[in-house]
């Protein structure tokens, strides 16, 4: 009977990554569980969403501004405003540096869920995680995730050099 052969450093660093990556995809996973739940509450289509996503990143958008950036088409882009404005999810005003012309902008009470209950919900399932960890494991954990990321942000400089760039 022939003995197996061992599988090469090469091989066996990539399996390894590889479990990480499902573990650290898992992980991702059961921590987004609460803030996806409360997004699915709002019952926003996809082009709903996006719209929604590029407004909060913004100051507020006119239609034009926002028809460009989630490029859809301006009569699509003012049929969604519309009906996110009708649920109280966005609200035009007057722009103040033209008269003339309206911006978008998210509602008060979607501005309130951003600061207040979003990073809450992202926050709690891991704090509960946590909740049943010693106070060494906590600490095992900390220590591992620090060196984990040292090392991915040490072999990043090192690829951009190697390969000629700057960071």
């Amino acid at each position: 009977m022939k003995k197996q052969q061992s599988s090469s450093p090469d091989e066996s660093l990539v399996k390894l990554a590889q479990e990480m990556d499902q573990h650290l995809n898992v992980i991702r996973q059961r921590l987004r569980e609460p803030l996806e739940t409360e997004f699915a509450r709002g019952n926003l289509t996809g082009p709903q969403r996006i719209v929604m996503h590029a407004l909060v990143l913004s100051q507020g958008l006119s239609l034009k501004q926002l028809s460009a950036q989630v490029s859809l088409a301006h009569s699509t882009v003012s049929g969604i405003v519309d009906r996110l404005q009708a649920r109280g999810m966005v609200i035009r005003r007057r722009d103040e540096t033209d008269g003339r012309a309206s911006v978008i902008v998210p509602s008060s009470e979607v501005r309130d869920f951003l600061a207040n209950r979003m990073p809450e919900l992202a926050i709690t399932p891991l704090a509960e995680a946590l909740r049943a960890a010693s106070n060494t494991e906590k600490a095992t954990i900390l220590r591992g995730l620090r060196k984990l990321r040292a090392l991915v942000e040490r072999s990043r400089a090192t690829g951009c050099l190697r390969q000629g760039r700057k960071e």
